[in-house]
Order: C-alpha cells, then sequence, then structure tokens
C-alpha cells in the first residue's frame, strides 16, 4: 500500500519553515549546518507528510536531524532506538499483566467477577504504551517528531511492524481495534548501513544519504556548535580529520568526534594543533586501538606538518 501525500497545514508549525532556505536558516539558529539537498528533502517530509529516511556512515549528523527538528518545530521529540531482537511489545505496546490481574482480584472480591468480559481487562487504561504508540497517540495539538534511530541494526521482520505505522499513521491492538494519530508524527529513519533495509519500507519514505561534510562546511559545523572557538583551531581540526579520513583505519571519525575534539581543543587552551597535544587526545577521535597505533607519534606529526602548512 502506498500512502497519499498530504500537505502539512497544521497551524503550530512555524511559519520559517514553510520555505527550504527558511528552514535551513532556522536549523541553522539551532546549531545544524544543512546543505539546500538535505533541507529539500526535510521541507518535502513537512509538506507531504511522509517519513523521511537518512543514510550515511556514523556519526555524520543523522540522529542530530530529528532532534534539531524536534527543536525547530515545538514537538516532542519520541526516540525509539533500535537493536537486534527489538519487537512490538517493546516498540509499540504490551499489556500491564500485574495490573489486569490485580483488576481480575478486585474484580473477585466485590463479586463482579462472572459478569466481567475481556473488555474490562483488555481496555486501553492497561496499554503500557512504547515509543511508536505514543507517537500515534499524542494530543497535545503538536505533532510530535519521532525518531526511529539505527533501523539497520533491527531485524528484518521488525520492518514488517512498521509498515502500516508508516503508511497510515495508525496500529491495529486486536483487542481494542485501530488507533489513528490525530495529528500524525514527523518522522525521521536512520540508518548506518550495516545491512540493507527493506525496498517496501523505503518506498513508503524520502530518501536521502550523508556523507561526510565538505572542509568549509564542516568547519561551519565546528564554529555552529562550538561557539569562541577560533577561526584557525577550527580549521586546522577539520584538516586534520580530513586526513584522517583518508587513512585505513577501522572506523573513521565522523562530524561528531571533529566537535567533540575540536571542544577538547579548546577546553585545553590550545591555539593551534601540535604533535604534543594531539597524541595524548586521539582518543577522542579515534576508537580502536589498532587505529591509534597507527597514527600516533611520526604520522600524525605529518598530518600536523601538512595542516599548519595550509593543506589537508
Amino acid at each position: 500500500m502506498y500512502p497519499s501525500p498530504v500537505s502539512s497545514q497544521d497551524p503550530g508549525r512555524p511559519d520559517a519553515t514553510r520555505s527550504i532556505d527558511g528552514l535551513r536558516d532556522v536549523m541553522a539558529g539551532h546549531g545544524y549546518i544543512a546543505d539546500r539537498a538535505l533541507a529539500t528533502v526535510l521541507f518535502l517530509g513537512l509538506e507531504l507528510g511522509r517519513p523521511v529516511l537518512l543514510e550515511g556512515e556514523a556519526g555524520v549528523g543523522k540522529t542530530e536531524v530529528a532532534k534539531v527538528l524536534s527543536a525547530v518545530l515545538g514537538g516532542r521529540l519520541i526516540r525509539l532506538q533500535c537493536y537486534e531482537g527489538l519487537d512490538a511489545t517493546t516498540a509499540i505496546y504490551e499489556w500491564n499483566y500485574p495490573r489486569q490481574m490485580l483488576e481480575i482480584r478486585l474484580l473477585e472480591a466485590r463479586g463482579e467477577a462472572r459478569a466481567a468480559t475481556a473488555h474490562d481487562i483488555f481496555a486501553p487504561d492497561f496499554l503500557i504504551r512504547r515509543p511508536l504508540l505514543q507517537a500515534l497517540e499524542a494530543a497535545d495539538g503538536v505533532p510530535p517528531v519521532l525518531l526511529i534511530d539505527e533501523i539497520d541494526r533491527a531485524d528484518e521482520e521488525f520492518e514488517a511492524f512498521l509498515l502500516e505505522i508508516l503508511s497510515d499513521f495508525q496500529v491495529t491492538i486486536p483487542e481494542i481495534g485501530t488507533i489513528r494519530a490525530t495529528h500524525p508524527p514527523r518522522v525521521i529513519l536512520t540508518s548506518n548501513r550495516t545491512r540493507e533495509v527493506h525496498d517496501a519500507l523505503k518506498r513508503r519514505c524520502l530518501f536521502h544519504w550523508i556523507d561526510y561534510p565538505e572542509a568549509e562546511k564542516e568547519a561551519a559545523i565546528v564554529r555552529a556548535r562550538i561557539p569562541g572557538i577560533p577561526d584557525e583551531l577550527a580549521r586546522q581540526v577539520v584538516a586534520f580529520v580530513a586526513r584522517l579520513r583518508t587513512a585505513d583505519l577501522t572506523k573513521l571519525p565522523g562530524v561528531a568526534e571533529t566537535i567533540d575534539w575540536a571542544a577538547a581543543l579548546l577546553a585545553l587552551g590550545t591555539p593551534a594543533l601540535t604533535p604534543e597535544v594531539v597524541d595524548p587526545t586521539l582518543g577522542v577521535l579515534l576508537k580502536y586501538e589498532e587505529d591509534l597505533r597507527a597514527i600516533r607519534g611520526a604520522r600524525a606529526a605529518g598530518f600536523v606538518a601538512e595542516v599548519a602548512g595550509g593543506g589537508a
């Protein structure tokens, strides 16, 4: 089943988000530097009421998109972190069995047990609402932002649970019936592409690939997220990380690591990169011992010399 495009005309949506450039500007005001391609996909997701699937390497800012959209739109952020073995009871709902048993005991104590029906204990009051159901039942008038993070880590079977939700913003609970969203959530899915997401799920989403940013953009991101960092230090940090990404490493540093390293260097009062400050702080960028051994020492010093000379 294909979702029907529905123009998003909710009155709670800020006027600044009703154009692509306006959305970019307001996201930049919250510290997220989005290129026009990403802003266009997000804008269309809002206008058409469609989920957006963001793929890319870990640490390039996919999860942050949902956090910033939540702040920009004024809606609650509801996050479902995916993992192997995730199922409907963890992601959508489950019954509160202890409370149901207590209700049965109370009915027995009042002598009403024989007249009771399944509806007396399988009612909405006995539901434990997990993130997906919380997103559908949001009733404060402002659509929440639903983040389904790292969908590629979940089992393929779990994707089937999402199809009804992403197509029609509804879920069917056998004992109760179908619950439909009054204010459909804005949905962001992320994937690090550790496996391919099924075509049936992709068809329900708008798609965008987030790559490592160009040096100029990454420096702008660093300056936006770390106010007060000297321009030259930001340039050197970005250039050094860009050089690392050309190395044969187990895990390349993402934008998140760039920001963390820049913040660490600023906290140390570092005006510019030197081998003496780089070696002890490489653990902020690199998370595997073999990568640290490969870069520390002469190789790191060589990268610093390239960066100091204005190269990347």
